[in-house]
């Protein structure tokens, strides 16, 4: 709580002095951290905002959950050295999750060149201070005469960053940042992760085209060389305004590496998930067993993930899809696994400007697991709402039943579900 009270001041500090100055104004080609940020996807080549200068914007996000879940499972006792059952449940119930916050800083540099940087003042995983990622977004080529075909149609992105993979890494809620997502928690496999790279979007007339390539790792390094290789991004989609009351938004999506020391398309986000020691032991920790409720398949050597990702919004009836297949191996495996994701979202919003709405989402991961090969399945209902108070304060409040199916007896997830209510309050500024 003193590690959150800190990092709160500091972030309310900076955000006082940037107000005191001016700065708490919107940049170029940039989505915004409150309620105007929802469904913004890649952000637009439209120039709105005129360059008067090197301008820093100072943001922040702050999320709260209150949980009251309960779980369950038939696997059999399974004794460590010290005689305790290792698949026995440990006992939750209703309380109050860690706080976490980012600090979000947004620097002009030259007209059409922007530098991001977020950093995670307070997370369930790490209990430090440490930074996301940061990277260089260039919409204009100001420095090479600002050839307008360039400005007109193309984004450049470098550094430390999130990977432009599908769609649902814009929808997710990453660590303090829960105002784009209208659940509580992420899909059951949660393809993010930040890679060090770069990407190119052409954007022209509602057709979209990514291209990427990255390190293939959480983190750069040098050694295990051989090991080492390049991962490839690519999206192409469609994303149009048809009429005032229809938008209308296809895309689809392939990551692929053919090596890597650890690769984390899975397993990237270091913050952690929502539902806190759901399916977990009785020796767990919040901050150790920082994914509970979520799964990562173990595809850690060679990747390939493809996902297809349709939206439409009638009006204030929104509808959103994630269909995706993934194969791999891990570092000790000889033969690659495949694993599929089937998602979808209903989200209706109402009341003036949209401050109201209801949610409902299924999602469903199927595949076999590393070792034994054994075929499962995971299947999760999230039912619930929320209130925009302002453009910058979120209430929700969900509802989530999840289900693991196929598990051997002596896995801890055999017959294992949990259920229950979440409550989240999120500021973004």
């Amino acid at each position: 709580m003193k590690k959150f009270i800190t990092a709160a001041l500091l972030v309310a500090g900076c955000a006082t002095a940037a107000f005191s100055q001016g700065l708490q104004r919107d940049v170029q080609y940039w989505r915004s951290y409150d309620q105007r940020g929802i469904n913004v996807f890649e952000t637009s080549k439209v120039d709105s905002v005129p360059f008067e200068g090197i301008k820093v914007r100072i943001g922040g996000h702050f999320t709260q959950q209150f949980q009251s879940l309960s779980h369950e499972n038939t696997a059999t006792p399974v004794l460590n050295p010290g005689g305790v059952n290792l698949n026995q449940l440990i006992d939750i119930g209703f309380g109050s999750n860690l706080a976490t916050a980012n600090l979000n800083i947004d620097v002009e540099l030259l007209d059409g060149v922007r530098l991001n940087l977020i950093t995670y003042l307070s997370s369930r995983h790490h209990q430090e201070t440490w930074v996301k990622g940061g990277y260089l977004q260039i919409d204009k080529l100001s420095f090479f005469n600002n050839p307008e075909w360039f400005s007109k149609y193309l984004t450049l992105r470098l550094g430390h960053m999130e990977i432009n993979y599908g769609d649902a890494h814009f929808r997710r809620t990453d660590n303090g940042n829960a105002m784009y997502n209208p659940f509580v928690g992420n899909y059951i496999m949660d393809a993010f992760t930040t890679e060090v790279g770069g990407d190119l979007t052409f954007q022209s007339k509602g057709f979209l085209v990514v291209a990427g390539l990255t390190g293939g790792e959480i983190q750069g390094g040098v050694t295990n060389p051989d090991k080492r290789k390049a991962s490839i991004i690519g999206k192409v989609g469609y994303d149009k305004q048809i009429s005032e009351e229809f938008r209308l938004r296809v895309t689809g999506s392939i990551y692929t590496t053919s090596g890597s020391a650890r690769n984390t398309l899975y397993g990237g986000d270091r913050t952690g998930s929502r539902y806190y020691l759901v399916m977990e032991n009785t020796l767990a920790s919040t901050s150790a067993n920082f994914t509970s409720g979520r799964f990562n398949p173990g595809l850690t050597d060679n990747v390939t993930a493809m996902v297809f990702n349709p939206f439409i919004k009638i009006k204030g009836l929104e509808l959103f899809g994630n269909f995706e297949t993934a194969k791999g191996k891990a570092g000790n495996e000889t033969e690659d696994r495949k694993w599929s994701q089937v998602g979808g979202d209903l989200v209706y919003r109402f009341a003036r400007n949209e401050k109201l709405y209801v949610a409902g989402r299924f999602n469903k991961v199927n595949g076999p697991l590393a070792g034994s090969g054994l075929e499962v399945s995971i299947d999760r209902v999230q039912i619930g709402g929320g209130w925009f108070i302002s453009k910058n304060i979120l209430a929700k409040l969900e509802y989530v039943n999840q289900n693991y199916k196929g598990f051997a007896a002596n896995d801890i997830k055999n017959g294992g579900k949990f259920n229950g209510l979440m409550i989240e309050g999120v500021i973004g500024f």
